[in-house]
This record gives structure tokens, C-alpha cells and sequence, in this order.
């Protein structure tokens, strides 16, 4: 197998033609703002990520998304196995006013990390995947708290999964979550992705060994 056939083409090509429907659907009907979420974007950074066979940009995404994704899935799942939402995040799924094909394009949450996981074991895993994925938050949060509606609550950088939050003030609270998302999400991440994927061929000494970090 070749470097350049790692990832098949049928993949690249149709992620491509779902992501311009997803993309086109979602500015339409939600507008531009809602793809200021860290796992909308980072749909647009997966399509680089296959096409250019990257392992970093790969990995950054398995990293920034697929925790979130998997809770997202479970919160989807226990609404419609036992009528409750677990954490919160997926009411809009349940609600009747929005199309049922435009909710079902949000199933990408479903299948993302499954993409992720697989295009991370065909590249390789990057460790400095993590690094990239939070200078990349550290972009997208305040952007986020700048331009999107705060009643949207876009990556919770007001209140934690809609629930008030009246003891911090704003900008404090963003200063938080900039903190928190490395830490809970990414860093673990990150630790156990390098615990059970190959390195990368970037992350590897000219033993073959896999540098750590």
C-alpha cells in the first residue's frame, strides 16, 4: 500500500459531496453562525485532513471531537431508548418544527467519530494533534462569544449545557471553558489516542521508536 492510497478516493470523494450538503443546508436554514460549533468546523477540517492524508490535522479533530460526539450520541440514544436526556444537547433532534431531514443531517455526530478513529488508525496518530486542536479552540471560542448569538449558546462559552450561570461574569467564564476544553476534553483525548493508535511516521525516531508527549 502507498503513502497516497491510505485513504481511498471513494471516501474523499463522497465526504466531499456530503459536506457540501451539510454546509449549504445548515447556512440556509441555521445560518452561518452555527458553524462556529467546534464539531461543525471541524467537519470542514476533515475534508482537508482526508484529502491531504494528514495525520495532524487528523488527529487534532479525533481529539477536539469525538468525546463530544460519543456524549451527544448517548444523550440522542437515551431520549429515544428511555425518554430522558442524559446530558443535554440533542432537544432540537425531538423538535417538530425543523424539518426531519434537516435533523437527520445532524446524524454526522453519530458516524464523525467513527470516520475519525478510522482515518486516524489508516494515518497514524500525531501527537501533536492536541497542541493544534486547542490553539484552534483558542481561536474559535472568542470568535464565538464576539459574533454569535448568545442565546444560541454556540461550544457553551455563556453557561454549561444551558443551565444558568450567574456567578462568573462573561468574559471570565470564556476565560473557563478556554481552559477547561484542554483539560477535559482534549488532553485526555489526546492520552488515550497515543496509548492505542500507532504514531505517525512524523512522530517516530529514526529507531522506529514513538516520541512521547
Amino acid at each position: 500500500m502507498t503513502e497516497r492510497s491510505r485513504i481511498p478516493r471513494w471516501v474523499k470523494i463522497v465526504y466531499l459531496a456530503w459536506l457540501v450538503i451539510f454546509m449549504s443546508s445548515y447556512w440556509v436554514f441555521y445560518g452561518p453562525q452555527n458553524l462556529l460549533w467546534l464539531c461543525d468546523a471541524a467537519n470542514i477540517v476533515v475534508l482537508f485532513a482526508l484529502w491531504r492524508e494528514s495525520p495532524l490535522l487528523m488527529s487534532s479533530q479525533a481529539c477536539g471531537v469525538v468525546l463530544v460526539q460519543l456524549v451527544w450520541t448517548v444523550d440522542l440514544l437515551s431520549r429515544l431508548l428511555f425518554g430522558f436526556h442524559l446530558t443535554g444537547g440533542t432537544e432540537y433532534m425531538f423538535d417538530t418544527s425543523l424539518a426531519l431531514w434537516l435533523r437527520g443531517i445532524s446524524l454526522f455526530h453519530v458516524f464523525m467519530p467513527f470516520l475519525l478513529l478510522w482515518g486516524v488508525f489508516r494515518l497514524g496518530y500525531d501527537r501533536r494533534g492536541w497542541k493544534l486542536e486547542t490553539l484552534f479552540a483558542w481561536l474559535l471560542l472568542p470568535l464565538t462569544f464576539l459574533v454569535a448569538d448568545p442565546a444560541l449558546n454556540i461550544n457553551w462559552v455563556w453557561k454549561p449545557f444551558g443551565l444558568p450561570q450567574s456567578y462568573l461574569p462573561p468574559a471570565l467564564f470564556l476565560l473557563l471553558m478556554m481552559l477547561l476544553y484542554p483539560l477535559v476534553i482534549l488532553y485526555p483525548s489526546h492520552r488515550l489516542f497515543q496509548a492505542i493508535f500507532r504514531p505517525s511516521s512524523c512522530c517516530k525516531g529514526q529507531d522506529g521508536s514513538a516520541y512521547m508527549g
